[in-house]
């Protein structure tokens, strides 16, 4: 059949390739010039399953109140009178009670580890490159209450097949020595070996080149304006294309792969998604003395950032800003990423005045865990809502809908939308 996925981010991209894969008619539209330009284009680049656990938390309230009224702080709230905003805050409250917390980070580790297997099939079979490096991911901890709270999630996970384990500050400089300014003033940390890193934006082009070639048609700067719908199924897509003319574009299934942006457009045919864009920051600096430079990807816990060498490059990302949907770039916050890595890492490994800034709206639900499957319109399907893990769930999202799609059965457990 004829499928039409909205959005050619990574998670789109990816559905879009399992979906041709599966013999599919498929085209893919997006109002971006090519595919992974907004949320896909520049974030943190680690394919961390061991990050799997869910921002709502018993802890994270009284933590939130903490960093209220700083500018420079991990999480800012910027309150405003959009509706959408403080239903997704009232969700956000339920979800930190304990009994939600584990329901949601068994969610979350069951699709990473689908998606970490779908990641190495894809390497192989295509022979895709995109500055990956399999060496693990660090999470730097600072207290040795943190530590025991840290060993006793590492144990869970453990539980669930995921390799993270507790590592002394010794242990640590052995796995990566650039963290020596830093380490004498941590606890320990933490270390999953099966994790690993890369830069989203080359995989997913690649990704979309390797669909292309199977037939599947990207329409780029194509403004997606509303879903039609009719009989309790969606008919088609309103859109504008490159040269300004309105459309419509048929198919027997849609999927929205939009992002942050999947709520706006699930409106036009009355439904209410519970996703709302927490705004994300990054900078790319230049490596300049490469012995210098981590080679192993980190999380800082304290300051809620991540560290991956990127080729020649270090990103740094992390932050989250709930501000509705603004993309402008806070000087502050830019500024506190490279404050933080410089804190971390020996001052002449990079560029830092050559630093380069994004941001991006990652799509968040109020429990981390994804919107994946069927709505209650017959033909329209989600894959959004995927927040910090875009890149981690996106071959996996994307490929499991392409299998609910086609009618066979996962074999992983998650509560798909139905």
């Amino acid at each position: 059949m004829k499928v039409v996925v909205l959005g050619a981010g990574v998670v789109g991209v990816s559905t879009a390739w399992f979906l041709a894969c599966d013999g599919h008619e498929v085209e893919v539209i997006e109002r971006a010039s090519g595919p992974a330009r907004e949320t896909s284009f520049a974030n943190g680049g680690q394919i961390s399953v061991s990050q799997s656990t869910p921002w709502a938390h018993p802890g994270a309230p009284w933590q939130i109140l903490r960093w209220l009224g700083r500018d420079d702080s991990p999480l800012l709230f910027r309150p405003g009178l959009d509706p959408a905003q403080w239903r997704w805050i009232m969700g956000f409250l339920r979800e930190c009670l304990p009994g939600r917390f584990d329901r949601n980070m068994r969610q979350m580790l069951a699709l990473g580890k689908y998606s970490r297997d779908t990641f190495a099939e894809l390497r192989q079979s295509l022979g895709l490159s995109y500055d990956q490096l399999s060496r693990g991911i660090v999470t730097l901890v600072g207290t040795q209450r943190e530590l025991d709270e840290a060993a006793a999630t590492c144990r869970v996970m453990q539980d669930y097949g995921v390799a993270k384990r507790v590592i002394s500050r010794s242990e640590l400089l052995e796995l990566e020595p650039a963290l020596a300014p830093v380490a004498p003033r941590l606890a320990g940390a933490t270390f999953c070996p099966d994790d690993e890193s890369g830069d989203v934006h080359q995989f997913t082009v690649q990704l979309a080149q390797h669909a292309a070639q199977r037939g599947v048609r990207f329409r780029f700067n194509t403004r997606v304006n509303a879903l039609e719908s009719a009989g309790g199924k969606v008919y088609g897509v309103s859109v504008t294309d490159a040269d300004g003319q309105y459309r419509t574009v048929a198919a027997d299934a849609f999927v929205l792969a939009l992002g942050s942006f999947s709520p706006l457009l699930a409106r036009t045919v009355g439904l209410t998604l519970p996703v709302y864009p927490t705004k994300g920051y990054s900078a790319t600096v230049p490596v300049r003395e490469a012995r210098l430079a981590p080679q192993v990807s980190i999380t800082d816990e304290d300051c809620k950032i991540v560290v991956t060498r990127l080729g020649e490059t270090i990103r740094i990302a992390g932050t989250a800003e709930l501000a509705g949907y603004s993309s402008h770039l806070n000087a502050a916050r830019c500024q506190a990423l490279l404050s933080r890595t410089r804190l971390l890492l020996d001052e002449a490994c990079a560029d830092w005045a050559q630093a380069s800034f994004w941001t991006g709206l990652r799509p968040s639900t109020p429990g981390n865990v994804p919107l994946i499957g069927r709505t209650r319109l017959a033909n329209l399907y989600l894959n959004t809502g995927h927040g910090t893990l875009g890149f981690t769930e996106g071959p996996g999202s994307g490929r499991a809908l392409a299998e609910l799609i086609s009618g066979r059965t996962l074999p992983f457990e998650f509560d798909f939308c139905r």
